[in-house]
């Protein structure tokens, strides 16, 4: 029987590397061979801050690709806000591989039997599949929320029942009632960002619908999400879609997949890192009473401005809670005229805060001192908190993180959302509201939450189940195609 071979092509932005990458390890525990491509920008810090050798010898089906991004690091468009830039040059850069991988194998790798592609490159491969007379499945992998590309996909329907655009400022706490499954649940600011206007036009809108509904053309699409947590948008996402298979939290069930496949035996973590990892905050951990501690991290993308980030600062440390902040060395926007700290705050986090620049992230969650997390709401850290069972602040930044913070606060009432707001007395009130005067009641809501998640990806559970059926399809195209 013809062996199974994977391509898996993400964006290389490191949210969606990480994510793909735990795919990867799924299916290569399921004995699938696996060419995972990114560039040789993100390769490189796999290299140097993560375990991408070890990942290698331990699983020699997994085989790492790269292709050119023509960037020098320090100007690298995936650690800011340029994603186009990437979108483009990746799209270049990734054609002749494509091609070259769809038209030939060797002996020691199986010929391809589909792709799974970063559902932000919209019909990239297919178009290559086509131009070369290649008949392959494509299936799409989606790393935002399945709420959030429902709202792109529900776009056009919008414009036409005149719900968007977005009018201005004015215009922000409108409720729009015409998206099946969320109606009358989002404001215009809980859109996805990238339907607010801005000075340009909006073409960034234009392109991500657009990409969106070309998804319609895929033969399947992936979704890192759970039926108990967004199951009706997911209801009305089958209704366009032939298949959809909800696997996540991806990280969650890849730490079940090794659990049994390792029968009670150390299971070999990797630190799928992107930034040096700085394990000191374990051990500040380790000596903070339970439940004590606010976790702070914007991701590792997010750019923010001076002025917001003082603001959070002195929230957090008039607060009088304990934090542990990971700040990014380039966090902030442009250079800075003054960078000293203010005297109240440097003195405040000394007494009660712990800083470093990348922290692992996962086990930080999973720490009985963590009790809240504040958070740009990227999907990856949604997930991990939503399975450790940490309620949290939201303060998001792009993309699907406003649509992200909403459901957290309105639909799994797992956390507090201030999005457009950045104030200390805002920042000191809800840190206390989610740390002390309604802990009870998020903490109910989150551990009820995790519970559901750890369910999801056991077996018998959708996730689960729904992995199990993804397998069986690629395998049974592996067999069609040779």
């Amino acid at each position: 029987m013809a062996e199974a071979h994977v391509l898996i092509f993400p964006l290389p932005l490191p949210a969606h590397v990480v994510s793909m990458l735990k795919l990867a390890e799924l299916l290569v525990l399921e004995n699938l061979h696996v060419t995972f491509l990114t560039t040789d920008t993100i390769h490189g810090r796999l290299t140097r801050f993560g375990d991408i050798q070890f990942l290698s010898k331990s699983y020699p089906k997994l085989h790492f690709k790269t292709i050119s991004d023509c960037y020098d690091e320090g100007d690298h468009p995936g650690f800011g806000d340029r994603l186009w830039d990437l979108i483009s040059s990746t799209t270049l850069h990734a054609k002749p591989f494509l091609r070259d991988i769809l038209l030939s194998h060797t002996p020691q790798i199986p010929k391809l039997s589909c792709v799974i592609q970063d559902g932000i490159f919209g019909s990239l491969s297919a178009d290559v599949a086509s131009e070369f007379n290649v008949s392959i499945p494509i299936i799409q992998f989606r790393t935002v929320s399945a709420c959030c590309f429902w709202a792109y996909m529900s776009a056009t329907n919008l414009l036409q029942c005149q719900e968007l655009p977005i009018r201005g400022d004015e215009d922000m706490d409108r409720i729009i009632k015409d998206i099946p499954g969320m109606e009358n649940l989002l404001r215009c600011r809980d859109l996805p960002s990238f339907f607010r206007p801005d000075k340009k036009g909006n073409s960034t809108f234009e392109s991500h619908v657009d990409r969106s509904r070309q998804s319609l053309a895929a033969d399947a699409i992936i979704v890192n999400s759970f039926e108990d947590l967004e199951g009706p948008v997911l209801s009305q996402i089958r209704h366009h879609f032939p298949k959809v298979y909800t696997v996540g939290p991806l990280h969650c069930h890849l730490n079940t997949r090794k659990a049994e496949s390792n029968e009670g035996e150390d299971i070999p973590k990797f630190k799928n890192a992107i930034f040096q990892v700085d394990r000191t905050c374990m051990t500040w951990l380790d000596a903070q009473p339970e439940g004590s501690v606010m976790y702070v991290s914007f991701g590792s993308s997010t750019i923010v401005k001076r002025e917001d980030l003082t603001e959070i600062w002195h929230g957090l440390v008039n607060s009088k809670n304990r934090f542990l902040w990971v700040m990014r060395p380039d966090i902030v926007a442009g250079k800075q005229d003054d960078d000293r700290i203010p005297a109240e705050v440097e003195e405040g986090t000394k007494e009660r805060g712990f800083i470093v620049e990348w922290a692992p992230q996962e086990e930080v969650l999973e720490h009985k001192a963590i009790g809240g997390f504040l958070t740009h709401s990227g999907w990856n850290s949604t997930l991990e908190s939503v399975v450790a069972g940490v309620p949290m602040i939201c303060w998001p930044y792009f993309a699907d993180q406003q649509i992200n913070s909403r459901f957290v606060s309105e639909v799994w009432k797992v956390g507090l959302d201030m999005k457009d707001v950045c104030d200390r007395d805002v920042v000191e009130k809800m840190v206390n509201d989610l740390m002390v005067h309604r802990r009870e009641e998020f903490l109910n809501s989150a551990k009820a939450m995790a519970t559901l998640a750890h369910k999801s990806v056991s077996p018998g559970g959708s996730s689960y189940s729904s992995f199990q059926d993804f397998i069986h399809y690629i395998k049974s195209t592996s067999r069609e195609n040779n």
